[in-house]
């Protein structure tokens, strides 16, 4: 049987409220046997109302292999409109698939002279400063028959959620999202069908400042986007009988305050449930106390569809211990370091409080500590309405945390009534990693947990002091291991738009994204250059074109800027750097590492400059393909004049440096080896330890496996004592810590100033983990993992190892076992796809796939010998290969 199984429009089944005008099917195929590839494909699309016996696009049988981002090319489409579609498939087996169930996508409001709503406010009072309650917006409507179906478009400049007839109306949090306000601003569509009746109902809104105008970086500068917040509000009431009816935001709403006081995304909430407006979302409230709403003057132009997957909760954990701290404190332990708020239960008198205060970690002496938190409060205030058992949990803030102070609470504390929710950007998980070795497991449960911290709208540095922002080198050193453990394609899809609307006229790139640091603060090499390495990451692990498209203006600007700088335009020795932030090399008193920053620079200058070259005979550009296919080799030239004696040697006599040029393939062919070798004495004069930061932790050990060295990388990842890898677990890390000494031997801590314990930076050894141990890699000139690279490459240390990968085509497995005298490979391709595998120490007589030779394997379809490893192509299939090392 052959079957088409996740149906996809633009990476989502079922989306609703789209503003793409040519959107992307993707699918998968389930069939027996192996070496299944698709020779055609058929969809058919049809609009609501419609069927499909009379649709409005159907592309026959198309002979083609394509499974993932086909472009719809039917007839313009409409706004708000539903659309349903189904897919069918052949195969090379001669098999015909029967449809696929039926899904949809739905689109949003295409134009901005559609909206009707406009941006409306709480009036504002004389003298009002400082921090304001959260509005309430309320109006009453009729809905005068049967409805068919209704929507909801609605926005924010700041932060919102929806009720509807007393009901929250999504399950998304910290709408409409993180841009800069002025440029882009996201709305969100909802399906509120379910939620009307016939008659009389009310609609009502919350207001948050979030980053619009709420305290942002360093600092609690505020109103970086705005002073004022406010709501756009869009609701479509289709009938049975085919009218119409529209509700929007406009003067009609009444505006009061509420029981939110203060809710700062650094600082936390203060929330006094006395204050509560029982019913105030359902119809028949009496707000005749309530004021009228001012309309702002605000553009809709700058309105885009959602793009990225909203925040949700993720994750739900119960306390696993109640601490009482050598200083008196009543401390809560989560077990975990979280983000997110923290769930309460609590019966008490009318106007007592309960006030929760959160930290990542104990001191040496196991008090509460949050000096590394700098200003950000991270306190939660409840004054109670003493009416019984209440239950409370924050709206528009969110803390990192492991432990919870409890500062006020009445009556007997119990763990069960507290629960921590876990808020992150609603990513599927989408890669596992496990191997023998628990400390490396753990590793690896850190770095998805360093990760679900920090993409939480923005791929942020850390969640907890005040910063969060979305950091470029950060983001840009870690984005390949983000591929591996969640789909995130429609999240870095939308921070680089992010990153294009803020780059500067002259092509800079500001170190933060959104920027909320001003104009002086941008290009730093190997930060900056994330405008260039993320969308080609993003095209190599999902195969998407489009997002070089629409980010190819970006990436030129970006290298012409750096080719613009100084003297000669084939080095880059000027401008602010941020070098090998945080290597451990680094002079006393300073956060930058000893490798050179011109080095550094223009060893990303010419990578930036390789990406874009490929992203233009990707695109076709020819012209610019060419124009900076010379480019490249002249700085490669200029790089090897200043940087490389003729003999080969490395000016800079850094491990970073040299990992450096061997990673970006900056030396001559004939002296890398030299280099490599240089690199593995410059680790065994560090007893064996790394000495890198920022710039070359991330790509460390992929270089010394490439080189022969896998047992040293092998050696680096297993070390336990600092620095390492290992060596914040055995000082019980539960995430990435920004510093390999965040707590030292003796249990003191680095500088406070800036020491999180969730920045997972140097979680970027996933990529190694996945891409080396396990060996699961795509083809660039196949991306996507339409044509899979599996080369595990077995170290000393570790027995098994095994990672998985749900790609675009399907589940990628492999794993492995040794036995002693024998290793056993376990790899699973999934159909429409092929894969280049590489069996290291073996010899093509020995190898055997379930018991049989590959001459008789079916799927095997080439194998040969090399002088080390066995190479097979195989098609698609679950294999388990054995052989004697």
């Amino acid at each position: 049987m052959l079957k088409v199984t996740k149906v996809m429009c633009e990476y989502r089944e079922n989306p609703v409220g789209i503003d793409s005008a040519a959107p992307r099917f993707s699918w998968q195929l389930k069939g027996e046997g192996r070496n299944i590839m698709q020779t055609g494909y058929r969809i058919q699309v049809y609009e609501d109302g419609g069927s499909f016996e009379c649709p409005v696009w159907d592309t026959g049988k198309v002979e083609c292999s394509c499974s993932v981002h086909v472009e719809y090319k039917g007839p313009a489409l409409k706004s708000g409109m539903r659309y349903y579609y189904r897919v069918m498939v052949w195969d090379n087996k001669g098999n015909k698939s029967d449809w696929s169930e039926t899904a949809y996508w739905e689109m949003g409001l295409l134009s901005p002279s559609e909206w009707r709503a406009k941006w409306i406010a709480k009036k504002e009072i004389d003298g009002e400063q400082g921090y304001l309650p959260s509005p309430m917006l309320r109006r009453e409507f009729e809905v005068r028959g049967k409805v068919k179906k209704a929507r909801i478009y609605a926005s924010a400049l700041g932060l919102y959620f929806l009720e509807l007839n007393g009901r929250r109306v999504s399950d998304w949090y910290f709408t409409p999202g993180w841009t800069n306000y002025n440029r882009r601003i996201q709305y969100q569509t909802m399906d509120v069908t379910d939620l009307l009746k016939e008659g009389k109902n009310a609609a009502g809104a919350v207001l948050g400042d979030g980053w619009l105008s709420g305290d942002l970086a360093w600092g609690n500068a505020s109103k970086t986007y705005g002073k004022r917040i406010a709501l756009l509000f869009q609701m479509h009431i289709y009938y049975e009988d085919g009218t119409e009816d529209i509700v929007v935001s406009d003067r009609s709403w009444r505006a009061s305050e509420g029981p939110i006081l203060m809710s700062q995304i650094y600082h936390g909430e203060q929330y006094d449930a006395r204050l509560e407006k029982d019913g105030w979302s359902k119809p028949g409230y009496d707000d005749s106390d309530w004021t009228g709403v001012e309309i702002l003057d605000h553009t809709m132009d700058t309105l885009v569809a959602q793009e990225n997957d909203p925040v949700m909760i993720a994750d739900i954990l119960k306390p696993v211990a109640l601490i009482k701290t050598p200083s008196g404190d009543t401390v809560i332990d989560m077990g975990q370091n979280m983000v997110g708020w923290v769930r309460f239960s609590v019966r008490g008198a009318r106007g007592t409080k309960v006030t929760l205060k959160h930290a990542e970690v104990l001191d040496r002496d196991g008090n509460f500590y949050t000096a590394n938190l700098r200003n950000a409060k991270q306190t939660i205030e409840y004054t109670l309405k003493g009416t019984g058992d209440e239950t409370y949990e924050p709206h528009f803030t969110f803390q990192g945390f492991r432990y919870v102070k409890v500062e006020e609470y009445p009556g007997e504390l119990s763990l069960d009534n507290f629960t921590g929710v876990v808020l992150h950007s609603g990513l599927e998980v989408t890669g596992s990693f496990e191997c023998s070795n628990p400390l490396v497991n753990q590793l690896q449960h850190n770095i998805l947990w360093g990760q679900k911290g920090n993409f939480l709208e923005v791929p942020t540095d850390c969640p907890q002091r005040d910063e969060r922002l979305g950091w470029t080198g950060d983001a840009q050193v870690f984005i390949r291991t983000a591929c591996f453990n969640m789909n995130v394609a429609t999240f870095f899809s939308k921070w680089l738009k992010d990153l294009k609307s803020d780059q500067l006229e002259n092509g800079g790139i500001p170190h933060v994204i959104p920027n909320v640091l001003g104009k002086d603060g941008h290009s730093s090499a190997a930060w900056a250059d994330a405008s260039t390495i993320c969308p080609w990451t993003i095209y190599l692990c999902y195969g998407d074109k489009r997002v070089l498209e629409q980010q190819y203006d970006s990436m030129k600007a970006w290298v012409e800027y750096v080719r613009a700088q100084g003297s000669n335009e084939f080095l880059w020795n000027t401008g602010l750097h941020f070098g090998d932030w945080l290597g451990l090399d680094a002079k006393e008193n300073s956060y930058v590492g000893a490798t050179a920053k011109d080095f550094i620079a223009t060893a990303f200058y010419a990578y930036s400059t390789g990406i874009l070259k490929q992203t233009a005979e990707v695109l076709g550009y020819d012209a610019d393909a060419k124009e900076y296919a010379a480019l490249y080799d002249k700085i490669i030239e200029n790089f090897q004049r200043e940087f490389v004696t003729p003999n080969g040697r490395l000016a800079s006599p850094t491990q970073t440096a040299h990992v450096l040029a061997l990673m970006f393939d900056l030396v001559k062919p004939e002296d890398r080896q030299r280099v490599a070798d240089t690199l593995a004495e410059l680790i065994h004069e560090s007893k064996d330890h790394l000495t890198t930061g920022f710039v070359g932790t991330p790509y460390l050990c992929l270089v010394l496996s490439r080189y022969g060295l896998n047992d040293l990388a092998y050696k680096l990842m297993l070390n336990e004592d600092y620095p390492s890898w290992l060596y914040p677990i055995t000082k019980g890390a539960t995430t990435i810590w920004e510093h390999w000494d965040g707590i030292k031997e003796d249990g003191s801590f680095w500088s406070p100033d800036m020491n999180s314990f969730n920045h997972y930076a140097y979680g970027s050894i996933g990529d190694w983990l996945y891409r080396v141990v396990c060996g699961i890699d795509t083809n660039k000139d196949e991306p996507g993992y339409r044509h899979i690279h599996i080369r595990p490459q077995p170290g000393p240390g570790l027995s098994y190892a095994r990672a998985s990968l749900k790609s675009m085509y399907g589940e990628i497995k492999s794993g492995w076992e040794d036995c002693g005298d024998v290793l056993k490979i376990s790899i699973t391709i999934p159909a429409n796809t092929t894969a280049s595998v590489v069996l290291p120490a073996a010899q093509l007589d020995d190898v055997f796939e379930w018991g049989v030779s590959l001459d008789k394997a079916e799927g095997v379809l080439s194998c040969s010998q090399s002088e080390k490893s066995v190479h097979l192509e195989l098609g698609s299939g679950d294999y388990l290969f054995t052989y004697v090392k």
